[in-house]
């Protein structure tokens, strides 16, 4: 007679399962030695037959789990599969849903702006946060540059007013200032931005949010409302 659970039943038994398979696996004991003048293993302290026994029933038991574990991941992986969720960005298989929230979720618990090694950076796959970053450094950093140039622009600019005008204040309004002004008007240096990055950034890094916060929603309701089958 085939079994039903909800999937929600099927994670808690299948979370419960690894923990106790891997501990009745460590705790087997399935070789031992003995003397040919005695009638007891000297780890086991017990006779060849009652060891024998327990070893077999032992491997059995763990054999039994792991079926178990197997069968059930399988309905798990077989209702992801067949089970579709809707958000606001567009509908997913469950399977889908949780291979994007996983993406989703790389960034999840590590600094902003951590040095990474090569290797590390080709393997990201928040792609779209990645490009935030990136698109947000170049932001920053044009903007520092624009700062450093323009001032250094002005100091200059002071020192041909100096050149022209002289240090005497009383004149300075009776000596043409206009190549200054074109030399500044020339030399100014402005953002360069036909992406509007901070503005795309902030969309990318939104939509990852509110993307991933409906992908979790639909994920719990759909396990708690999706009945998978155990033949």
């Amino acid at each position: 007679m085939a079994e039903s659970l909800l999937v929600t039943q099927a994670l808690d038994e299948r979370e419960l399962l690894k923990k106790k398979i891997n501990q009745k696996i460590e705790k087997l004991s399935c070789v031992d030695y003995i003397k040919n003048n005695e009638a007891k293993g000297i780890n086991s302290k017990k006779s060849r037959e009652e060891f024998a026994a327990e070893a077999k029933a032992a491997f059995q038991q763990i054999t039994d789990l792991i079926a178990r574990y197997q069968q059930i991941e399988m309905a798990i992986v077989a209702s992801n599969a067949d089970t579709r969720i809707k958000t606001s960005f567009g509908e997913y298989t469950v399977a889908e849903a949780i291979v994007l929230r996983s993406r989703l979720r790389e960034k999840e618990g590590k600094p902003l702006y951590v040095k990474l090694s090569e290797t590390e950076r080709w393997n990201k796959v928040d792609f779209e946060e990645h490009l935030a970053e990136i698109m947000t450094k170049q932001y920053l950093a044009a903007r520092t540059g624009i700062n450093d140039k323009n001032k250094s622009l002005e100091e200059q600019a002071e020192a041909m007013r100096l050149s022209i005008l002289g240090k005497d204040v009383r004149v300075r309004d009776d000596k043409p200032l206009t190549v200054v002004d074109a030399y500044i008007r020339e030399n100014r240096a402005e953002l360069f931005d036909p992406l509007d990055v901070t503005k795309r950034a902030e969309e990318l890094r939104m939509r990852n949010i509110a993307l991933l916060k409906e992908i979790e929603t639909q994920i719990k309701i759909s396990n708690a409302t999706t009945w998978v089958k155990l033949d």
